[in-house]
């Protein structure tokens, strides 16, 4: 059977969509079992055995599997259920409505990533339905907690009940946006990922009346210029081999970025000023190629001041750093209080709340080679890259006990590319209906033609 468009199941993947969309799973609190039972009732329709499991109340993981004979490695679909806040204010639709209007499904969730969730629960329906003989057991896990960490849905499974997830190849969130180029698309793996290092900083000080700034110590101004430095720090430039993979193919897809990055290659250090120039034409993708190539530090909460009339004694800042393979958190700890030693290090306090090493798969494998090849039956035209992810999944968990992980969720960019990714976390997440059927139908040949 040819590469096709499975035309068919528009009206199940869009209703399946709706349907857990309008399930509120924001984390915290999260609350994912009732999109796990949810779902559970949705695959029971199929005949097929879905188990729940909870790591707190309310915090449900659901899993399932398709038997086969075993004499291919098993590949486990991952998807999460949660979703980040969305402020109903700033939304022109309701964001747990669910609704379909102009050709998409609108809600928080419906890139990240309840859509790969429909996505996959049809692929599985697919292989049953069709009476696939699969030669290796195909498994379904939908988790909890993923935007928070992960270490209560997917994490959890896999520390506690390894036997019910572990498999050879993991396909997850991660990848798979095409990235337009004249003419054509460029469609990501997600082979790699940056570790997370999330710390606190409590700045110490001494409390006294406004009306007398001087004859205190205000915590508020030495915080000030904690965030001033690491704010404004710019790590080296580090072009990590997925990343000069990335940028590599990117080049030669497009002949316009061909100098710029040729140039960036040869000298990492002057990769900024080439892409402060990018940033002009595409500033989302300049700064998502930015982010690639150094550990960042980013402020992201702030917490000082108990009266408007008593200079505080503490403030608190919360940063969000993240690190390229080949370093560690201790790594990044290191080189930020040495940032720091000029702002009174004595006096200030460092807490770790979430450190991730980074992980990464590697591309020469027979599931990487079919993605391509897959996808090239359903466009000719296009070429796909491995790439590095700036932001974390529950991938590396797999990672960590030998699984190889693709981030990957075939999806066109039928709106401009930086605007589709701003939704993201943002307002007014969608997906078009012709995106979900495009990624189902690429996702469902892959997993077919690799387990058959």
């Amino acid at each position: 059977m040819g590469a096709q468009l499975l035309k068919e199941i528009e009206e199940e993947i869009t209703s399946l969509l709706s349907d857990l969309l309008r399930i509120d799973t924001t984390n915290p609190p999260g609350n994912e079992t009732e999109a796990a039972k949810y779902l559970a009732a949705n695959l029971e329709k199929d005949g097929f055995k879905c188990e729940l499991f909870e790591s707190a109340p309310g915090r449900g993981s659901i899993i399932t599997r398709l038997k086969g004979t075993g004499e291919k490695p098993n590949l486990l679909l991952l998807s999460h259920l949660d979703v980040v806040t969305a402020n109903p204010k700033e939304w022109s639709v309701d964001p747990f409505s669910g609704l379909v209007k102009d050709g998409s499904v609108w809600g928080r969730g419906a890139l990240d990533m309840k859509s790969m969730t429909a996505m996959e629960t049809i692929v599985l329906k697919l292989l049953k339905r069709n009476n696939v003989r699969l030669k290796g057991d195909v498994i379904l896990a939908a988790t909890a907690d993923e935007e928070k960490g992960g270490e209560a849905g997917a994490g959890w499974l896999v520390q506690n009940y390894p036997e019910k997830v572990r498999a050879d190849y993991v396909i997850n969130e991660g990848g798979g946006l095409a990235i337009p180029v004249p003419g054509k698309n460029i469609y990501t793996v997600q082979t790699a990922e940056k570790g997370i290092y999330w710390f606190k900083v409590k700045a110490k000080g001494r409390p006294g009346h406004g009306s007398v700034p001087g004859a205190a110590d205000n915590a508020i101004l030495r915080m000030n210029k904690v965030v001033d430095i690491l704010g404004s720090y710019r790590a080296k430039i580090n072009i990590v081999p997925t990343a000069k993979q990335f940028l590599t193919e990117v080049a030669k897809e497009n002949p316009m970025v061909q100098q710029a990055v040729t140039a960036m290659l040869q000298n990492p250090d002057g990769s900024d000023q080439i892409l402060d120039m990018l940033a002009h034409f595409d500033k989302t993708m300049a700064e998502e190629i930015r982010a690639k190539l150094r550990m960042t530090i980013t402020p992201t909460i702030i917490h000082g001041g108990v009266k408007e009339n008593i200079i505080p004694s503490e403030c608190e800042a919360v940063f969000d750093c993240r690190i390229l393979p080949g370093q560690t958190p201790t790594d990044a700890m290191n080189i930020i209080k040495n940032l720091l030693k000029d702002a009174e290090l004595e006096k200030l306090e460092f807490e770790t709340i979430q450190a991730n090493e980074p992980t990464e798969s590697t591309a020469n494998t027979p599931l990487y080679e079919l993605i391509v090849n897959t996808l090239k039956e359903f466009e000719p035209d296009c070429a796909a890259a491995p790439t590095l992810l700036t932001g974390g999944t529950d991938s590396r968990f797999f990672r960590r006990i030998g699984s190889v992980c693709y981030g990957f969720q075939p999806l066109r960019a039928d709106m401009p590319y930086g605007e589709m990714l701003k939704t993201v976390h943002g307002i007014d997440e969608r997906i078009s209906t012709a995106n979900l059927v495009f990624g189902t139908s690429v996702l469902y040949n892959v997993v077919e033609r690799f387990m058959t």
